[in-house]
């Protein structure tokens, strides 16, 4: 089903705004990590578990907010549909939102007309979004490294 002009004006505005919330959420999310980590005086086992646990639901969020737009644009049918499932049910928006965030993209719900943008940009900024995290905790295990060594050395 080719889509009008509108309709794919509007599924490029939904996927900015949506962008925009999940980058903000990202940069808020790690910002409210490193805080907590940088003052916990914990074991460092239990800030690692901390900083990995709250990463994941960062992304299970973000996840959740390309689900609820793919499920809203699909409320119109001049957006698109989903191939596969009988109908596009909120869980099924869900399933392909994460499975083309995360970048696995089985394939077994694929998007159809102008929604399929918001899929594309959404593997985009999922491995964007991704590694990101990896990189923010590479660099604070970094430091609870560093720390640990000078642990070792002093003894």
């Amino acid at each position: 089903m080719p889509g009008s002009a509108a309709s794919y004006l509007t599924v490029v505005l939904a996927t900015l705004f949506t962008l925009a919330a999940c980058v903000l959420l990202q940069y808020e999310g790690l910002v409210l990590v490193w805080r907590r980590l940088s003052v916990h005086k914990g074991h460092r086992r239990a800030k690692v578990l901390y900083g990995i646990l709250s990463v994941m639901c960062v992304h299970v969020m973000e996840i959740c907010i390309f689900g609820m737009v793919i499920w809203l644009l699909l409320l119109w049918p001049v957006h698109g549909s989903l191939h596969g499932p009988e109908s596009a049910a909120f869980g099924d928006c869900l399933y392909l939102s994460a499975v083309t965030f995360s970048t696995v993209g089985f394939g077994d719900i694929a998007p159809v007309g102008p929604i399929r943008f918001l899929a594309a940009t959404e593997a985009l900024s999922g491995f964007v979004l991704i590694t990101w995290s990896a990189s923010f905790t590479y660099l604070e295990m970094e430091k609870f490294w560093r720390a640990e060594d000078l642990d070792v050395t002093r003894k």
